[in-house]
């Protein structure tokens, strides 16, 4: 996969917070998905199949992650980007969980879990790239209101 060597644990992050900071700041279910490494199911997303233009940030801590310009439709039931917004705005860590080795994908502000990236899937995109987002792990911002 061509991502970036920036997959070590001991990144750190510029966003430290206690693990009970976070929890009041986030809803359970954010909670779980940004700290916890989970997944929310599919098609019941807010962005899956939003195709409004604008720039997606990490719920967490508001960082710029995506942009509407690299979504796509997939049809996998989650957001799907082919690149993130710019280089060193997510870090990736190797996942071996539920038996299959993938990669995570990460913001490299908070180190919330935003999802995982697939290669070699066959979308005619410019980096044969799928960045699958959960879309509790984003907030689209739309031109209107930065």
């Amino acid at each position: 996969m061509n991502t970036p060597e920036n997959t070590s644990k001991t990144t750190s992050a510029s966003v430290e917070k206690s693990d009970a900071r976070w929890r009041e700041e986030l809803t359970p279910e954010e909670y779980r998905v940004l700290r916890q490494a989970g997944t929310e199911r599919p098609y019941t997303g807010e962005y899956w199949d939003t195709h409004t233009e604008g720039v997606y940030q990490c719920r967490a801590c508001g960082s710029q992650l995506f942009t509407s310009k690299e979504k796509f439709d997939s049809h996998c039931g989650w957001p799907s980007f082919w690149a993130p917004l710019a280089e060193g705005t997510v870090r990736y860590l190797h996942d071996r969980t539920m038996g299959m080795d993938r990669v995570e994908v990460r913001c490299a502000n908070c180190d919330s879990h935003l999802g995982h990236v697939f290669e070699g899937e066959g979308y005619g995109t410019p980096t044969d790239q799928r960045f699958c987002i959960n879309s509790i792990s984003l907030r689209l911002v739309t031109p209107e209101e930065s």
